[in-house]
């Protein structure tokens, strides 16, 4: 018997717009400023709960033991800290690639809190949920606070950061990207200057005027142009360069970017790339470039290319109003 349930519960995937590594603590954790901003890819999740307490997920990754997956480790986290007795019957289905920067992992993770907080009526706020979200890992915060945001310091310093509408090319390299191995790379710079989110805000606002004044004579204006489409991006990701130089798969994908005319950027640590467009439109006109291009080198690319997407932004995550502030 099936006391209540909630089927279909998404968990978006994020980009990082820019990622900087501005210093490291002693306890070796990095100090970050980074705009994380949601798109439309999205893992989905079934909640069934259970009244003996068990805690019973089906995960759809091979080799992954219940006790390292995060869905559990989140659910095992809201029992702890409220004393339910209840447990979940949980499974999901992914869309999003693992080691791939876009935080589908995270997101599975403050799905299940949020998801599960409504289900065992446990009522946590969503600061008390990003409170038990950072323990999980650095990004699980940010999909509980469930809005586009500037983040500083390890994860849990996060601001709303106002964002248009845009679409983008997210592309996955044929090969996985160890985070922990960036991280500890000796080369990794970890001292790029801190900045305010008005350095950024600002920065788009006159991005954008750039762009609307180049638009009618269809010039280049700090990588944009009429024709296609393309957006340019504040800053950059300090750990792309260390990605590129270990990662051979990466850097070749990389390069069949450049020669397409763009300038992508790698979100989180990799190994995906992606190009923000003014629209979906542009998105998929790009992405077929991409198709072709593909086509062009035959069998080879297809093995340095696993996948492409054409995303949509979003203003909020999906399940935003399930909590209340």
């Amino acid at each position: 018997m099936i006391l209540s349930a909630l089927y279909d519960v998404p968990a978006p995937a994020k980009l990082n717009l820019f990622l900087h590594v501005t210093g490291r603590r002693p306890d070796s954790y990095h100090l970050l400023q980074s705009v994380f901003r949601f798109i439309d890819l999205c893992d989905y999740l079934d909640f069934e709960v259970r009244p003996d307490g068990q805690i019973v997920c089906e995960s759809p990754l091979a080799g992954l033991s219940s006790d390292d997956d995060l869905v559990v480790k989140a659910a095992r986290a809201l029992q702890l800290a409220t004393g339910v007795k209840l447990g979940a019957q949980i499974q999901y289905r992914k869309a999003i690639p693992s080691g791939g920067g876009l935080g589908g992992g995270s997101s599975d993770a403050a799905s299940t809190l949020i998801a599960l907080n409504r289900l065992w009526k446990t009522g946590l706020s969503r600061a008390e949920l990003m409170r038990l979200a950072l323990p999980l890992g650095a990004d699980v915060p940010v999909f509980v606070f469930g809005q586009n945001a500037f983040a500083q310091g390890v994860g849990e310093d996060l601001q709303r950061v106002e964002l248009g509408n845009a679409g983008y090319v997210v592309v996955q390299p044929a090969q996985h990207v160890a985070t922990g191995q960036v991280f500890s790379d000796p080369d990794l710079t970890r001292n790029t200057k801190s900045i305010i989110i008005t350095d950024f805000a600002e920065w788009q606002k006159l991005a954008d005027n750039r762009l609307r004044l180049a638009q009618p004579a269809g010039l280049n204006v700090i990588g944009t142009s009429q024709e296609n489409g393309v957006r340019p991006l504040y800053g950059w990701n300090d750990l792309q360069p260390i990605v590129l130089a270990r990662y051979p798969i990466v850097k070749q994908v990389y390069n069949l970017l450049l020669e397409l005319g763009v300038m992508p950027r790698m979100t989180g640590s990799g190994a995906c790339l992606f190009v923000e467009f003014v629209t979906s439109e542009h998105a998929q006109a790009f992405q077929q470039k991409i198709v072709a291009k593909i086509a062009c080198y035959g069998n080879d690319s297809t093995k340095v290319v696993s996948n492409t997407w054409v995303c949509s932004g979003l203003q909020e995550h999906p399940l935003y109003h399930w909590l209340n502030s």
